[in-house]
């Protein structure tokens, strides 16, 4: 099995989703910023990293927001969405083809991954109804 970590970043009552290239496994899709854990990795650290590598922004992890596994094709991944705050930066597109910032209300207008189906479910029942306080 092979450790995932995602963010979960807020602005407001917006979270932030990017789109995978067509070159990358699930092309084309939504997705929460992140990648795999490499050897030697706490799960903050690799979140750190991939998100400087992805959209060149430095964040604080904060709690784990959910954890789930799901069996690919080719991977069977345990994947945890921290939620997460920028602490310096603006996002930019360095691997992805696009990003948003999108309400729990928006998630049906999007093709995320499979992996992120029961954590979005989770967005949807946990702020769907209600404004993100911060």
């Amino acid at each position: 099995m092979t450790d995932v970590v995602t963010a979960l970043i807020w602005r407001n009552d917006k979270f932030l989703i990017c789109l995978r290239p067509p070159d990358k496994p699930n092309p084309l899709r939504w997705e929460f910023v992140g990648g795999k854990v490499e050897k030697g990795e706490s799960l903050e650290e690799a979140l750190k990293r991939e998100c400087r590598e992805e959209l060149d922004i430095e964040i604080k992890v904060n709690d784990v927001f959910a954890e789930t596994d799901h069996v690919y094709p080719d991977i069977t991944i345990h994947l945890t969405l921290f939620n997460a705050e920028i602490s310096d930066g603006e996002p930019k597109l360095n691997v992805h083809v696009d990003m948003k910032w999108i309400s729990p209300e928006d998630i049906p207008n999007f093709n995320f991954c499979p992996a992120d189906k029961d954590i979005l479910d989770k967005i949807i029942n946990v702020y769907g109804k209600k404004e993100k306080q911060l």
